[in-house]
């Protein structure tokens, strides 16, 4: 989601990679209002190279992995030692979203008030932990923190392997937040309620927007064995009763792309909602021309390292 502004902000990156479970994107844009697209390639990863979790060894395979990275910076024309936003499976990290009446002034105090809230609920030292946080949304009781938790060692072993490809991992973050930013981006979101679904071969993510403001955020891992329709069923269920929604404007699909079956995919959330299913289509979002093809497997590829990109520019 977007990043608060700063006049001391870095310069926004212009390249990001995505590290997922079956594959990783490498995605370049050119700077100015139209973020045209330089250049991107996708690389399948082979199977249990990857596999993001909360703790423990992430990349399984980190020789495959990293070749698989030089062969994607290679297609996509991508220069060596340049700083990258870097985007980490959902799995390897925990998404929590906290109430507070009111917020500290200084971020640090944030921050420490954060990992303070987490620290019960979070599975291993609070003192080894990565933490990233934005404003989700506000009401009228105070803003709602969007938290994000991550082991330091497991970023690392995502960093590691941009680094052994001559990359700077300038920002880390979620898939799923930089898909957001790609729905965002793409046109705009609706000012009514959206629902996005970012699909993964380990993991499900529900996210709930009103207009750029994340309402509701919801990842299940697939060893919970917790059925596609009963989770949209669900989140429709909270959206009405603790929300006050009522029918979703759009829905977007991210990840059923990956494999067979996303026809079948879209068809099980579109039965269940009554709403049309879209792709997330970031060609509205970026001057793309001949450069890109218009399947489904290319645009999810392409949704969480391009929503980084515009997000970042959005916050400079």
């Amino acid at each position: 989601m977007p990043a608060e502004s700063s006049w001391f902000a870095p310069t926004p990156p212009t390249i990001a990679v995505e590290l997922a479970s079956r594959r990783l994107t490498v995605v370049e844009l050119g700077r100015g209002a139209s973020s045209p697209l330089v250049g991107y390639a996708s690389e399948p990863l082979p199977p249990g190279a990857l596999s993001p979790a909360p703790s423990g060894p992430n990349i399984q395979n980190p020789s495959a992995v990293l070749e698989a990275l030089k062969r994607g910076l290679d297609r996509a024309g991508v220069r060596k030692s340049a700083r990258v936003a870097l985007v980490i499976p959902d799995n390897a990290a925990r998404v929590s979203l906290l109430p507070f009446e009111q917020l500290p002034s200084k971020s640090a105090d944030v921050d420490q008030l954060i990992r303070w809230k987490l620290k019960k609920s979070t599975p291993f030292p609070i003192e080894d932990a990565q933490i990233a946080w934005f404003v989700a949304h506000k009401s009228e009781t105070g803003p709602m923190v969007a938290a994000t938790v991550a082991r330091r060692d497991v970023v690392a072993q995502y960093e590691s392997v941009a680094t052994a490809a001559g990359l700077h991992a300038g920002i880390v973050d979620v898939a799923s937040f930089n898909v957001m930013n790609a729905v965002i981006g793409a046109g705009g979101a609706p000012a009514s309620d959206w629902l996005l679904v970012t699909l993964a071969p380990e993991a499900t993510t529900l996210t709930i927007g009103r207009g750029s403001d994340l309402m509701f955020y919801r990842h299940r891992a697939a060893v919970e064995e917790e059925g596609l329709s009963a989770l949209v069923h669900q989140t429709a269920m909270f959206h009405e009763d603790r929300l006050g929604g009522t029918k979703f404007s759009r829905v977007w699909l991210c990840g059923g792309g990956l494999g067979t079956g996303a026809d079948d995919v879209r068809r099980e959330i579109r039965d269940r909602l009554n709403v049309p299913v879209e792709v997330v289509d970031v060609r509205q979002a970026s001057e793309m021309g001949s450069k890109i093809n218009a399947s489904t497997d290319v645009l999810d590829a392409l949704a969480a390292p391009i929503g980084a990109l515009l997000r970042d520019r959005k916050a400079a």
